[in-house]
């Protein structure tokens, strides 16, 4: 009796795979802020092993905005989310291809990372939205 009580199951639901708090933007923003400045200072020098370097570190901070983002896509958000936001799931794609060859893994130019925070800040407020509702 003592051991039924004691491994009894417990049921628990949540919307996400763990306790929330493990899911935000706020990696793929950094790692998107990370692209911006490497691409602004890639442009403020003409070192060609200084800007051989940036390209480098700018592909894997851009591969690292595409992982946080298809986290949030793929775990975080789920089925009601995307019927209250039926943009979400285009606004996913259009943030993971400017991160890639799109914009931040296939461009120098500020104005793409520029681009790609702007579309990770609009995540970002969807984010915040179906957590406070949550």
């Amino acid at each position: 009796m003592r051991l039924t009580r004691m491994f009894s199951a417990v049921e628990a639901t949540a919307h996400c795979d763990l306790p929330c708090g493990v899911y935000d933007p706020a990696q793929a923003r950094i790692e998107a802020e990370s692209v911006k400045a490497i691409q602004e200072k890639y442009q403020g020098n003409e070192d060609p092993v200084f800007r051989t370097r940036a390209i480098l570190i700018k592909e894997q901070r851009a591969e690292l905005v595409k992982h946080h983002l298809w986290v949030l896509w793929t775990d975080y958000f789920k089925p009601p989310h995307f019927e209250k936001y039926p943009q979400l799931h285009e606004l996913f794609n259009k943030a993971t291809k400017q991160a890639g060859a799109a914009g931040g893994k296939g461009s120098m130019d500020p104005a793409e990372g520029q681009k790609l925070l702007d579309l990770i800040a609009e995540i970002d407020k969807i984010f915040w939205e179906t957590k406070a509702a949550a």
